[in-house]
Parts: C-alpha cells; sequence; structure tokens
C-alpha cells in the first residue's frame, strides 16, 4: 500500500505539480487547500508525512502545526516564502522537521520528502537506556526526560538532540555532527536549524536559559551537555 502524504497547499499550480511529482515516486497524495481542511484531512487519513504551507486561509499554517504537534509526531515539511525567516524558525520551535522556500524545484521537493522519511522517529541503539546527568534522568525507553520531578515535555527531535547530547556528557558536539546524528547525513537545511532546537530545549529543560546549566555553547565550535556549576 501506498504511503500518503497530505500537502496542504492554496496555490493551485504548486499543489497539482507536487502532486504529479510524488505521485510518479509511488506516493497517494491527498490535498487540502486551507488549513482546517488540512487538520480534518489529517486526522482522517493518517499521513506519513505533512507538506504544509505557511500562508493559508481559514487557519495559518503555523497555528496548523501547533494543532498537529498536539496529536501527533507525524513529519512535517514546511513550505515558506523567502522572506518569511521569523515564520521558518517559529515553525522549527514549534516542531518542524524541515522547511522548503518557495519557489522551488519539485525535485527538490521529492528529495527532501525521501530524506525526512528515512530518518526514523526512534533509532536510539537501545530503547530501554536511561542516563541520569545531576538531576537530569532521560529514559529513552519511556521517552521521558525530568529534572528532578518535573517531567519536561520535548518533541521528539527534541528528545533525541538531548539524548544525543547527553550519550556524551562533556563531549563538544558540531553543529553538522548533530545534524548528521538527528537529521541524517542527506539534510539539506541551514546549520542553524540546530541552534533553533537548543533555543527551544534551553527554554524548556534550563531552570535559567539565559544562563544554562546542562546544554553549554562553546563558541565557534558547538555544543555540550555538563554540570555548568
Amino acid at each position: 500500500m501506498s504511503a500518503t502524504i497530505l500537502l496542504v497547499e492554496d496555490e493551485t499550480s504548486i499543489h497539482k505539480t507536487v502532486k504529479s511529482y510524488l505521485e510518479a515516486e509511488g506516493f497517494k497524495v491527498v490535498i487540502a487547500t486551507d488549513g482546517a481542511e488540512g487538520l480534518r484531512l489529517f486526522r482522517r487519513h493518517n499521513p506519513v508525512l505533512v507538506i504544509l504551507d505557511i500562508m493559508l486561509p481559514e487557519i495559518n499554517g503555523l497555528d496548523v502545526l501547533q494543532q498537529i504537534r498536539r496529536e501527533s509526531e507525524v513529519y512535517v515539511l514546511l513550505l515558506t516564502a523567502k522572506t518569511d525567516e521569523m515564520d521558518r524558525v517559529i515553525g522549527l520551535t514549534v516542531g518542524a522537521d524541515d522547511y522548503l522556500t518557495k519557489p522551488f524545484s519539485p525535485r527538490e521537493l521529492v528529495a527532501r520528502v525521501k530524506a525526512i522519511l528515512r530518518r526514523g522517529r526512534n533509532t536510539q541503539d537501545n530503547q530501554n537506556l536511561v542516563h541520569i546527568i545531576h538531576d537530569i534522568k532521560i529514559d529513552s525507553g519511556r521517552y521521558e526526560v525530568r529534572r528532578g520531578e518535573i517531567l519536561i515535555e520535548l518533541t521528539a527531535l527534541e528528545f533525541k538532540l538531548l539524548e544525543i547530547l547527553a550519550r556524551y556528557p562533556g563531549m563538544v558536539m558540531s553543529r553538522q555532527h548533530i545534524i548528521d546524528k538527528v537529521w541524517g547525513y542527506d539534510f539539506f537545511g541551514d546549520e542553524r536549524i540546530v541552534d533553533v532546537h537548543i533555543g527551544n530545549i534551553r527554554q524548556k529543560l534550563e531552570k535559567d536559559p539565559s544562563n544554562p546549566r546542562y546544554i553549554r555553547t562553546v563558541r565557534g565550535v558547538g555544543y555540550k551537555f555538563e554540570d555548568a556549576d
């Protein structure tokens, strides 16, 4: 059975072209032309991936993305205008897996879709592995993070990024190394995606995100997980 992709896009020329290219690759494509319809079709068809335009009638793409993330960890690829950098940052923070700026090549979009689907949501080496570093407990089997007794709510991608850093406490990891481990070697996007997600994790994990205790920045190199005391 073909994997289903939901395309939420109100421009007819775009969704016709994208649908044609994806169907040629063996995917089943369901199309919604506004945000409200997108949410209805998402719940009806349970797609493996959502291609989501930010500028939509009825409900904008960022609001659609937030609602999807309350219900599912399905892959989401955002479509944005070149000038909408802040929307891209917000989208990545909310939980998009990647973004593509308009105008784009349909072949590049197909390549991005295939790369995202190859990543895998839950590829830990040991599903029962538990990391306890200072007062942080990262339980890969339960997919839970706690600071003391406080449960920290992370997206699947944020959890994976944090778990990668926690595997090697004190070791500095470059942005590219983190991308290779979390997004995959065929990731096409900007390295700054790492900074966006690190910032989001700090907001949830750190008592004082402006003075992080756990995830430290090593300027010009990358990030490491350690105690700041």
